[in-house]
């Protein structure tokens, strides 16, 4: 993998334990020469994510939307800094840029974020492996909702394991680059609907 879009939180949180988690991620990337493509901020868990990465020579790829860039809170120490005209154009590129997706613990944005790759790729607009590091338990409640509509039925079986978890970011990324497409809906045909 060249790169990997980071999906994460741009809010400080009360335990600095994500921030360590978002640093230690940075580092470890830069030093398998996978390049960041994250939401260009300064702030939380996305300026510690790119801090690291940066003062570890990796490359880091910003990509933020022109209302936040006039917040003061872009960050203009990244490799390239994209600004865009909207949240949407922001993940558009996120997806062109990167070879798969990786979601760190985050709030709103970064479900957002993530939620909108998962149904791309169930859909088929791409074929790049989702992953999610539930660093500290952080995620624990969203793969059980996430097995819930699995179990109720409003995922599909050839879908159900497009998002692919680990506790650590070793593992993780081992199964990131093995990752092997599921058939999207559009491929089916409607009895497998």
């Amino acid at each position: 993998m060249k790169r990997l879009a980071v999906y994460c939180g741009s809010a400080t949180p009360h335990d600095p334990r994500f921030i360590d988690v978002a640093r230690t991620v940075g580092r470890a990337l830069a030093s398998r020469g996978i390049g960041v493509v994250y939401g260009g901020g300064k702030l939380g868990l996305m300026g510690a994510l790119a801090g690291a990465a940066l003062e570890a020579g990796g490359e880091v790829i910003g990509v933020i939307p022109d209302q936040l860039v006039s917040d003061e809170v872009a960050n203009e120490n990244c490799t390239r800094l994209h600004i865009v005209r909207s949240m949407h154009e922001r993940k558009a590129m996120f997806t062109q840029l990167s070879c798969g997706f990786l979601t760190l613990p985050g709030g709103v944005g970064t479900m957002d974020e993530l939620w909108e790759a998962v149904s791309w790729a169930q859909l088929g607009y791409h074929e790049k492996p989702v992953g999610l590091l539930n660093a500290l338990g952080y995620f624990d409640h969203l793969l059980a909702f996430n097995k819930a509509m699995a179990d109720a039925g409003f995922v599909r079986p050839a879908h159900q394991n497009l998002i692919i978890a680990e506790a650590q970011l070793d593992p993780l990324l081992e199964r990131l680059a093995a990752h092997q497409p599921a058939t999207p809906i559009f491929q089916m045909k409607a009895g497998d609907l």
